[in-house]
């Protein structure tokens, strides 16, 4: 139980506790080892003392004090402990309010965003560091969403890191005037941590709804700095309309497909709050490419969230959206998505031969989607040579056993 509450704790409010640490301290690297050995000390100390009340207020104690404790011994206290102890009691009220309520963490996390997505970092390590960073993704999950190898995305994580620290970039909120140049990159670490809270690619869970309702949190944040941003209005409809079936995903701890989703158990409050968004007046001019992609995508969801049944899907449309998006975005995964809806649409035959060739790597998705249709088309020895592949590659403790069990129905 100690091992799972801390594991919570650890996912759930990573990015709160860096966020506030480095507003207090304005030194990344103290704040993350911090954290990181108070998190270490917790998973000694809790199994016999049990729990705290508070478990995140006892970390972001925890991590103070090893702060405090490598400022005294870089020689720095005898000039600054003073400032900061007094920089810290002002905090104190926050740290709690943090742990209590969340009052004064978005902000907070915002800052922590918008200091990584500064202009001396390029835009994919900028998200990649604020996903490690702020909102704990695994570098496995990043490494994944990026389609590199994970040594690659963990060098590129370290770099940002060392970057930040070596060009003193300031944790602050940077001026409207500089917004604009990098909403893009919050909205693209937004939706990439949706993503890994919607389908995380490692690990016990199916979704972490947790991860992907911050992400939403965020959008919403940015959006009220920004109201009529086409990229942000667009992308807060495609992650309601992804979020609304979050509790239809998963049965007694089984992924359910989403022909098979029962769909009362949608959040319908979501889903009618995206399709305004839709009709919002500022995505009807010119679009940026990124805002156009987010439009598309929420567009395809809108498709599947307003069938009445998965026999009502209008795959025709589902397919011209997806032959669309591959102009304004192409990406091996948005044609892996609309093989998957030619297969619907066209049938196995066709599904298999938009899949031809494609390959996304260290991901078993194709290979699992080449298997179903596969079986599909009758071809059982194919189909199983397909799955095996897909379950070898598979990192996801449901997925895999969903396709173990699709596997064994051959």
């Amino acid at each position: 139980m100690t091992e799972q509450a801390l594991e919570q704790v650890v996912r759930q409010e990573w990015g709160r506790l860096v966020a506030l640490l480095l507003s207090q301290f304005r030194r990344l690297d103290l704040v993350e080892d911090a954290l990181g050995d108070a998190v270490e000390a917790a998973s000694r100390t809790w199994p016999d003392d049990g729990v705290p009340a508070n478990p995140a207020g006892w970390l972001m104690t925890a991590a103070r004090r090893r702060v405090l404790d490598r400022l005294r011994s870089e020689d720095v206290a005898r000039r600054k402990l003073p400032l900061l102890l007094t920089d810290a009691e002002r905090h104190q009220e926050g740290v709690t309010a943090m742990a209590d309520t969340g009052a004064l963490v978005e902000d907070d996390v915002l800052r922590l965003v918008l200091m990584c997505a500064h202009p001396a970092l390029a835009p994919e390590s900028a998200s990649a560091l604020s996903l490690r960073l702020v909102l704990g993704v695994p570098t496995a999950d990043i490494a994944r969403l990026f389609l590199v190898p994970e040594p690659t995305m963990a060098a590129r994580v370290t770099r940002a890191k060392k970057r930040i620290v070596g060009a003193g970039i300031p944790f602050a909120v940077p001026d409207a005037s500089v917004l604009p140049e990098r909403l893009d990159i919050v909205a693209q670490t937004a939706y990439l941590a949706f993503t890994a809270g919607y389908s995380p690619g490692t690990g016990p869970d199916l979704l972490r709804a947790d991860l992907s309702g911050q992400a939403i949190r965020l959008v919403r944040v940015v959006l009220g700095l920004r109201p009529d941003e086409p990229s942000l209005v667009a992308l807060l409809a495609l992650v309601l309309l992804q979020h609304s079936r979050r509790d239809a995903r998963v049965h007694d701890g089984r992924l359910v497909l989403l022909a098979d989703q029962d769909r009362t158990r949608w959040h319908h409050d979501e889903v009618a709050e995206a399709t305004r968004l839709l009709r919002s007046p500022c995505l009807t001019g010119p679009l940026t490419p990124l805002a156009a992609s987010y439009v598309v995508q929420a567009r395809i969801a809108a498709e599947h969230a307003t069938a009445a049944t998965a026999a009502d899907t209008r795959w025709d449309r589902v397919v011209e959206l997806y032959d669309v998006l591959l102009q304004v975005a192409p990406s091996p995964s948005a044609r892996l998505a609309r093989a998957v809806a030619v297969a619907e649409h066209r049938g196995a035959a066709a599904g298999l031969a938009a899949l031809e060739g494609l390959e996304i790597p260290d991901s078993h998705r194709p290979a699992a989607v080449r298997a179903e249709l596969l079986a599909r088309a009758g071809d059982a020895d194919a189909a199983r040579a397909a799955y095996d592949q897909a379950i070898a590659a598979c990192r996801n403790d449901v997925e895999r056993a969903f396709l173990e069990g699709q596997r064994e129905r051959l």
